[in-house]
């Protein structure tokens, strides 16, 4: 007889609708977390400016955490691109990696208050940590589980450029997180760089 942990999470599409749903909400977090300060005495444009410019952090930490979840959607939706099949435990690895997703505007709002301060760095690259890990997880269960579809030839290599751009772009991450030690916003503007890198691939081969 089936047992229940058989026939849960089969269904891929019911996955792909709440991981879209989830990245959606917070993305939409990220940007509530910026409010305009209201200042009364403001009599001069150098003064508007001041106060326009206190918003920085903020500012910066959107943009950092804007581009954070583009790129880890983007690696979510390139997995379902390949996996045909689910199962309850699959469906959990996804989920958790959804828990950090939604943790991640926290993690941003704490940056953009602290943002000279280390620890506020290192909790935020430990989010982005966390999430790396998760995809690899997810990635790797289906492919031992036989759960994605694309022909046997193109196999290894669709596995390889999975894996190879999470691994690599987490030790990007980790070294950028680890500039904080130097300057906390050099260590953000690092983060940055390789945030755009992957997302427009300005260095790397394209094959003609």
């Amino acid at each position: 007889m089936a047992t229940y942990n058989q026939l849960a999470g089969q269904k891929i599409q019911r996955m792909e609708a709440i991981s879209d749903g989830v990245f959606a909400i917070a993305i939409t977090l990220l940007v509530l977390d910026i409010k305009v300060p209201l200042n009364d005495s403001v009599r001069s444009e150098a003064a508007l400016v001041d106060i326009f410019l206190s918003l920085a952090p903020k500012l910066l930490s959107y943009f950092l955490s804007f581009m954070t979840l583009g790129i880890l959607w983007t690696g979510h939706t390139a997995q379902y691109n390949y996996i045909e099949k689910s199962d309850r435990n699959l469906n959990w690895i996804s989920l958790f990696f959804l828990l950090f997703i939604s943790i991640l505007p926290i993690t941003t709002a704490f940056l953009s208050e602290y943002i000279e301060f280390k620890f506020a760095i290192g909790l935020y690259w430990a989010n982005i940590l966390a999430l790396g890990i998760l995809l690899y997880l997810h990635w790797t269960y289906a492919e031992k589980h036989h759960f994605l579809t694309h022909a046997a030839d193109q196999s290894k290599d669709i596995s390889k450029a999975i894996i190879r751009r999470i691994i690599t772009s987490q030790s990007m991450y980790a070294i950028g997180a680890l500039l904080c030690f130097i300057d906390t916003y050099l260590s953000i503007l690092v983060i940055v760089a390789i945030q755009l890198n992957y997302a427009f691939a300005f260095f790397s081969p394209r094959k003609k």
